[in-house]
């Protein structure tokens, strides 16, 4: 069995200060919220330099509108998403527990939704199609996927099942105290390293339209889908599982793998018309 790290959970505790005559703090910075910021840093960089070393949908200049799009959607996405699909119950018998932040509850799926619609919003700003934007943006994603699962791991949040594998570890925050897996890890290393790997390769070169952000929702589907086997579900959720098995979180991506599958078949059943109609348009300008 592993050593738990049980990194202090607060990276920057600032004491109380006074400004003209106003005290103001102490204010504590948690390593989950520093971990948003990088995602969205990481993100922010890569965007700008591939959008700087070839022909993107945005310009290097744009990338900076395109981060501050994805994060507002992703944050208030994952709120809200995390409220409707995980807390829906507790929302209804205190309607203020959506604005209480701080006590946690962010829903990865909810971010989504909520980042396809800030990239629908912004897609008609600079007049460009919503599935060349998606896809441009869907290779950074598992950068904030890696950093957020670490500040989940830090936290001793979201940890996994009991188990007796050499690698489990005993999370403070468990009140049962058994040796667990460590998801979180998991779920860094597959849906953020891994998924950053292959989507960044495979976006190398020109896909058809949808094929990038029909990869990456099929690859989460299927690796969040495998995770959720051994990560421990939500104490509340326990009495939901479909079939007796099947947790909140893989019912949730099951729809992220058929759309995904289906984007793929479709983009790639039209690339051969696609590629005709463009041939005879160019045989016709010669």
């Amino acid at each position: 069995m592993l050593t738990y790290p049980n990194i202090d959970p607060v990276a920057i505790s600032i004491d109380a200060f006074t400004i003209a005559g106003k005290t103001l703090g102490p204010f504590n910075i948690h390593w989950y919220g520093l971990m948003y910021l990088f995602g969205f840093t990481g993100g922010w960089l890569l965007a700008w330099y591939r959008s700087s070393t070839r022909e993107c949908v945005v310009k290097p200049r744009q990338t900076e509108d395109l981060v501050f799009y994805s994060a507002m959607g992703v944050v208030i996405g994952a709120r809200i998403g995390y409220i409707l699909f995980y807390n829906f119950q507790a929302w209804m018998n205190d309607p203020l527990l959506i604005f209480r932040v701080w006590e946690g509850g962010m829903s990865f799926h909810g971010g989504l939704i909520g980042y396809a619609i800030a990239m629908l919003l912004y897609a008609r700003k600079i007049n460009k199609n919503f599935f060349d934007l998606v896809d441009f943006v869907a290779p950074f994603a598992p950068l904030g996927i890696f950093f957020g699962r670490i500040g989940n791991f830090i936290g001793g949040e979201l940890y996994g099942r009991a188990t007796d594998v050499p690698w489990a570890m005993v999370f403070p925050s468990d009140p049962t105290g058994l040796p667990r897996h460590p998801s979180q890890l998991y779920e860094a290393v597959l849906e953020g390293l891994v998924m950053f790997a292959i989507l960044f390769w495979f976006s190398r070169k020109p896909r058809p339209r949808a094929a990038v952000i029909g990869l990456f929702l099929l690859l989460y589907g299927v690796f969040r889908f495998s995770v959720e086997f051994v990560r421990e579900p939500d104490s509340h959720l326990k009495a939901d599982l479909l079939f007796g098995w099947v947790t909140r979180g893989q019912q949730l991506c099951l729809p992220m793998i058929i759309l995904g599958l289906g984007l793929l078949i479709w983009t790639y059943s039209r690339e051969p018309k696609r590629r005709a109609l463009e041939s005879a348009k160019q045989g016709k300008a010669a």
